[in-house]
């Protein structure tokens, strides 16, 4: 009886320790929030919709971000497109492109 516990242990410590462990991050909400605090900071308020994510390598993601912004100036809001590059959980490369142009997220072959 002890060596079908003991053996049940061991089994669970080792596929526990086994277990694949994927790429983080960080806090990608918090990432997103950041840059939009510098990229509007006159906005009124603001939301943003994740479009779509890609993973480059083990610390990096391509984030598509749509953004909605209202300005303190203006009544009508202010559409934007965004590829967010997240390296190691912090902001590395932002660019704006169309926000009816198609994106390919796929690492480069070389």
């Amino acid at each position: 009886m002890r060596t079908k516990w003991a053996f049940l242990l061991c089994l669970g410590v080792v596929l526990w320790g086994a277990a694949p462990v994927q790429g983080t991050t960080g806090d990608v909400p918090g990432v997103i929030e950041g840059f939009m605090a510098k990229q509007f900071p006159d906005a009124r308020s603001h939301f943003w919709i994740v479009n779509g994510t890609q993973w480059q390598a083990e610390d990096e993601m391509v984030v598509d971000l749509n953004t909605v912004v209202m300005s303190l100036f203006s009544l009508s809001p202010t559409e934007n497109r965004y590829l967010l590059l997240i390296v190691g959980g912090k902001l590395a490369a932002a660019q704006n492109i169309p926000l009816d142009g198609t994106v390919d997220c796929q690492p480069e072959q070389a």
